[in-house]
């Protein structure tokens, strides 16, 4: 989390009679509430909150709350963990405490209060010397009701065995039912390292940081080394608990409109009362400094994905900072680290990306502020060996020129604005990016009040370059250039790599097995029969508070939208408090492409704005848009209708925001880019083309189960077939065929055919979203980006035949209109493939043919995914499994079942056939289509943020009437539609159903000839 990550926003215009910000600025500094006394009370207008802090009097635990007029309210409690093992305790009791507790002690009340309520987030993260536990929700008795399940969670876990086995790690037999069958390790936590290492990014992370701070909590990994997991035993796991999971040990964090003392008196009776003060222990001591620099080297698996198989060497150089908890030097360093690494005119961006060293930054890049003295990394991947040491020199160059040049003041103007747009901008989970943010500091003691009082620090920073003008060459000097503390750390790949990972897997078993008598195997065999049936077992849940389904606001709020038009090209224009900035899309569709440029329509989409425009190249036209807007890009659009399956639209959107006073600046960047885009720089062209590349081949580590949903989904509608072109497997091959041409002219030939295509204002709709004061001057503004780009308007003719036209505001059939694809005579058809990929985990899923958004079906198979995913997918996939994660969820036409990091790939597509079973069956209770319709519930009404209020209704023509139908019809499902959609779709859709996996080697696979093998 970067030190200035995080976003403002006031959301409600509801004018009350004191706003929760002034009800605060009441308190009094030792004042005392509910046994805690309060310290101090600061008022932080930037972010529009108070902020009070408190320690309570008998165990001295620590508390912030922040008031602001936001319904959004979260809670968050850290404990500063540190372990000094790779077993993974504290994340392995992450898991475990959320398995039943004393109030509260059937399994898992986490997993089953995610249906019992209405919040909009609920989780818990383990980092390196913390673990959080934070949730979030609009409803005042929903906010009661989780911070009694999350307090008695973590205060009094029952912590049973079982769990233990069931989340950490167990040895059972590879088919529990049968003791003849092998042993073999299983485990929910063991299951997600195993993932987690297989990703070559965090994999180079862990090592990087566990050598570059190799004398305390730091050098050992906190999420468990999959190899050293099996060393934990459940007693060590009580202990830790004892010891860190205690209110000496632990931060409080409130936010939002509630008010803040019934949050105490709550947290008070139900579990600091029950303690006394201890001396936990837990400090993080400084890092002994090094007296000079070390070099180290570790391998990982081959990717296969690459965008040059030769060129797989990772190196990467990394500097121990400073202690966090100094504010101010922590965002001068991060504002440094923007300065020397952000955009194309940042010095290592000229000296390390350019030259085509590399494919792009290590995964490891820029300032860090998650440990308590912070780091710095500067280094690049995909590099050929030979090229390591150059590297190496390189960086050292580019800090003596840093030191002798400094900063350009335009660079640093732009990194304030840039400041400035994300303070101003609003997001829906403000308290969470507070949360976030202030953590590390926090939990070494760092005044979190502090951090959030940027502008002082920004102020501070400003006057420190006046009075110095030298002030950031001397930070880079002692930082960079005198410090000894520094780790130069290369990574290469190794064939036999994964095999080894196996090799040593095996060895540690046996190790195991070997000890074991007859009867210690009998127990094995029979505690694995227990799990199974206590995994089996009906929950009795009656103990865990629950919303009921009339607690759910039976109406949504409407958001007023206008439509004109400007120049001839339809505009929607939405009134909303956006806090001074000014957000603009605008959608242009593809009916007039040819198909073979299709696949490159990602491409053009991601260079488009980073190649140069009008007389600006691409390093005057990076610092314009960070001078003037809040980021400007283009993405594509498949939009499935929501009356017709075979329908849709396609296209690709343009986004950009900015603050109202640089509204000129933003729309001629855009005129540039349509009217003069620069595409002949075959050399900068080159450095995108790769780093795209290298980001996709990077993104399936943690995004498998989309890649299989996507490709399963491919035949199964005319849209599947474009979304597999423009974000599936299909579109990671055809990046990394691109990135190995030795000739990119063909692509450079290609782009100004695509431009013709895309930027023409015939085919355009946009959209503004802006306070009512600006809404006029945003619209002049647009109808002279209009007139400016009206050379590029030309009629041609759609490529397909059938092109259908509706209204973009349904209820008015005589203005602007929408034109869409329809494939009237379209054919689904079956079909299996498999990726073989170098993970040893896998990545399923299964997609069936439903109904659209509006067909009155949809709402009984939204509830129907939920209902299945939470009443049985989950305990046949994750804790049976040992899946990190399963389910199904319906969008786009498609009814998909999906699981993640998993062990199993066809005993999982069973698990989703028994799914479809056991919904026919009608084996589930009213109690149970409730909890669905809460969870269902509250994604639907999660908060929205300004910038995107009236979205739905842009890009897909969904109108606040469809959505309040939509919501009736949700509220009206009963058990009889449930069997009945299960019978009709899944069942009878179980014929022509897509099958995706990505994963290992799989002999079962192989010899099925109904799989396709890539």
């Amino acid at each position: 989390m970067s030190r200035h990550s995080f976003n403002g926003q006031q959301h409600t215009w509801r004018l009350k009679s004191t706003s929760a910000r002034e009800r605060a600025l009441q308190y009094q500094p030792g004042q005392k509430i509910h046994g805690f006394t309060v310290k101090e009370v600061v008022a932080v207008p930037d972010l529009f909150l108070t902020a009070v802090k408190l320690t309570h009097d008998k165990t001295g635990a620590q508390y912030l709350h922040a008031a602001r007029d936001d319904s959004n309210n979260l809670f968050s409690v850290q404990f500063r963990t540190t372990p000094m093992d790779s077993t993974g305790v504290p994340h392995i009791l992450e898991h475990t405490v959320l398995c039943g507790s004393e109030k509260y002690p059937c399994r898992d009340p986490f997993f089953k209060m995610l249906n019992r309520s209405l919040s909009t987030f609920m989780n818990a993260f383990t980092a390196s010397d913390y673990t959080m536990y934070p949730f979030s929700t609009q409803n005042g008795k929903d906010f009661q009701n989780l911070l009694s399940v999350y307090l008695d969670a973590v205060f009094f876990p029952c912590l049973r065995e079982q769990d233990f086995w069931q989340e950490g790690w167990r040895l059972e037999n590879e088919d529990p039912t049968d003791n003849n069958s092998p042993l073999m390790f299983k485990g929910v936590v063991f299951n997600e390292m195993k993932g987690a290492f297989s990703d070559n990014e965090r994999l180079y992370a862990q090592h990087l940081q566990n050598k570059l701070y190799p004398d305390h909590t730091y050098s050992v990994v906190s999420g468990g080394e999959p190899l050293a997991i099996p060393d934990l035993t459940w007693e060590q796991l009580k202990q830790f608990h004892a010891t860190h999971y205690h209110p000496s040990n632990a931060r409080f964090f409130t936010y939002g409109d509630l008010p803040l003392e019934p949050h105490l008196k709550q947290i008070q009776e139900e579990a600091l009362s029950k303690f006394d003060c201890i001396d936990p222990k837990t400090e993080v001591p400084s890092q002994p400094r090094w007296t000079s620099p070390k070099e180290d080297h570790v391998t990982c698996s081959p990717d296969p994905l690459a965008p040059d198989p030769n060129k797989q060497n990772t190196v990467c150089v990394s500097y121990l900072l400073g202690d966090i908890t100094d504010a101010f030097e922590g965002l001068t360093l991060s504002l440094l680290s923007s300065l020397m690494i952000s955009g194309p005119n940042s010095p290592f961006y000229k000296s390390l990306i350019e030259p085509k060293l590399g494919t792009d930054f290590s995964s490891v890049v820029g300032y860090d502020g998650s440990t308590k003295e912070a780091s710095f990394s500067i280094g690049l991947q995909g590099v050929d060996e030979e090229d390591i040491e150059r590297v190496k020199q390189i960086i050292s160059q580019t800090i003596d020129k840093i030191i002798e040049n400094g900063f350009e003041e335009r660079r640093i103007e732009a990194l304030i604005h840039k400041l400035e747009i994300q303070i101003k901008h609003q997001t829906t989970n403000f308290g969470l990016s507070l949360a976030s943010y202030i953590a590390s500091s926090w939990n070494h003691d760092g005044d979190p009040v502090e951090l959030l009082q940027i502008s002082d620090s920004v102020a501070k920073f400003r006057q420190a370059l006046k009075e110095n003008p030298g002030f950031l060459q001397e930070k880079v000097r002692q930082y960079f250039k005198e410090n000894t503390h520094r780790l130069t750390l290369s990574m290469s790949p190794e064939e036999s790599y994964l095999e080894k990972q196996a090799k040593a897997e095996e060895e540690k078993l046996q190790k195991k097995i070997e000890v074991l008598s007859d009867s210690d195997r009998k127990q094995i065999y029979e505690k694995g029969l227990e799990l199974l049936a206590a995994q089996s077992q009906t929950q009795d849940v009656s103990c865990l508070p629950a919303l009921k389904v009339c607690d759910i606001e039976p109406t949504i709020p409407i958001t007023p939208v206008q439509i004109s038009t400007a120049g001839g090209v339809p505009v929607q224009y939405c009134e909303q408090p956006t806090n001074g900035l000014v957000y603009f899309r605008a959608l242009c569709n593809l009916n007039t492409l040819p198909e073979d440029l299709k696949v490159f329509v990602p491409l053009f989409c991601s260079v488009i704005t980073k190649m140069g425009c009008g007389a600006l190249d691409y390093r005057q036209q990076a610092q314009q848009m960070e001078l003037r807007t809040g980021g400007m890009s283009v993405s594509t659009q498949v939009i499935t209708d929501c009356n017709e399956l075979d329908t849709y639209e396609q296209g690709i959107l343009l986004s950009s925001s900015c603050l109202e006073r640089n509204l000129p600046h933003m729309f001629q960047l855009w005129s540039d880019i349509f009217n003069s885009p620069h595409f002949d720089d075959e050399e900068r062209l080159r450095v995108l083309v790769m780093q795209s590349a290298q980001e996709l081949a990077n993104s399936i580590a943690y995004s498998g189960h989309l890649y299989a949903m996507t490709r399963a989904g491919r035949h199964l509608t005319p849209a599947g077939d474009l979304q597999e072109t423009f974000g599936g497997m299909e579109q990671v091959t055809f990046m990394k065929r691109t990135a190995a041409m030795a000739d990119l002219s063909q692509i450079i030939r290609t782009l100004p055919r695509l431009k013709i295509h895309l930027f023409n204002p015939n085919n355009m709709r946009c959209a503004i979203n802006s306070t009512p004061e600006k809404v006029s001057d945003a619209a002049a503004h647009l109808e002279g980006f209009i007139k400016d780009v009206a050379k590029n308007r030309k009629e041609r003719k759609p490529v397909r035949p059938n092109i259908i036209e509706k209204p973009i505001n349904p209820l008015d059939d005589n203005g602007p209109r929408r034109k869409l694809i329809s494939e009237p005579t379209f054919h689904p058809c079956p079909m299996k493939t498999f990726f073989q990929m170098p993970f040893p985990v896998n990545f399923v899923s299964e997609s069936i043919r439903a109904v659209p958004f509006s067909h009155k079906d949809y709402a009984s198979l939204c509830i129907l995914a939920r209902m299945m995913t939470a009443k049985f997918l989950h305990g046949e996939i994750r804790e049976k499994g040992g899946a990190y994660g399963g389910g199904a969820k319906i969008g786009g036409g498609l009814f998909t079942f999906y699981s993640y990091r998993d062990p199993n790939t066809v005993q999982t597509l069973s698990a989703f056939g028994n799914g479809i079973e056991w919904a026919k069956s009608g084996k589930f209770t009213q109690q149970d289509i409730d909890e669905a319709k809460l969870s269902v519930f509250s994604a639907v009404d999660s908060p929205v943020a300004p910038a995107d209020k009236g979205m739905g209704q842009f890009l897909s023509g969904v109108t606040d009437e469809m959505k309040q139908s939509h919501r009736q019809r949700l509220f009206a499902v009963d058990h009889k539609n449930l069997v009945d959609v299960a019978e009709r779709y899944l069942s009878a859709g179980q014929k022509t159903c897509g099958v995706a996996i990505l994963g290992p080697e799989n002999d079962v696979i192989k010899k099925d000839p109904s799989w396709i093998i890539k």
